[in-house]
């Protein structure tokens, strides 16, 4: 039959200071698990935080972007449409005159052409009433017959690109 091994006190006390290290690494184990846990929960708020912060950079530069490309686009399309009033004055003049304008109304055609495919149009102002947001009023006229704020004549005819404004009409409002 087997015998009981029987331990000794000094193996004893051994075993108990191997269990207590074990025991002592143990504890350090589980506390820089719970740091390690703290340090990638703040890390991940802060990447979540920069990924957030850098999506809405992103965004408002598109936006920036396309606010400067449409405010260059505009500011081209004023250019174009002064030249192309030019050239109407130009073709008037030119036909009171009585001299042969068959080129230059071609031109003008073409650049009729170039502001539709742009969708640019034309502000109808003669007989509307005054509004400040695409007219400008250059003079006022008193006119009974008509109500305050009609617009009598048209001195420079305004354009809209889309919903914005290139040029206000300049006009002349009557008044009572």
């Amino acid at each position: 039959m087997s015998e009981d091994k029987k331990i000794s006190p000094e193996q004893n006390k051994e075993d108990m200071k191997i269990l207590e290290n074990g025991i002592k690494e143990f504890e350090e184990y589980i506390q820089k698990l719970k740091e390690l846990k703290e340090e990638n929960s703040d890390l991940k708020d802060k990447w979540q935080r920069a990924l957030a912060d850098y999506q809405n950079l992103e965004r408002r530069t598109q936006v920036e972007i396309s606010q400067r490309v449409s405010e260059k686009t505009n500011s081209l399309l004023l250019n174009f449409i002064n030249i192309y009033e030019d050239f109407i004055r130009a073709e008037k003049s030119l036909s009171k005159e009585k001299i042969n304008t068959t080129g230059i109304i071609a031109v003008i055609k073409n650049m009729e052409n170039i502001l539709a495919e742009n969708n640019i149009k034309p502000i109808n102002a003669v007989g509307e009433i005054f509004d400040p947001q695409i007219h400008e009023a250059v003079s006022m006229i008193e006119d009974d017959t008509l109500d305050d704020g009609t617009i009598t004549q048209e001195v420079s005819k305004g354009y809209t690109a889309g919903k914005a404004i290139l040029k206000p009409s300049k006009v002349i409002v009557s008044k009572k």
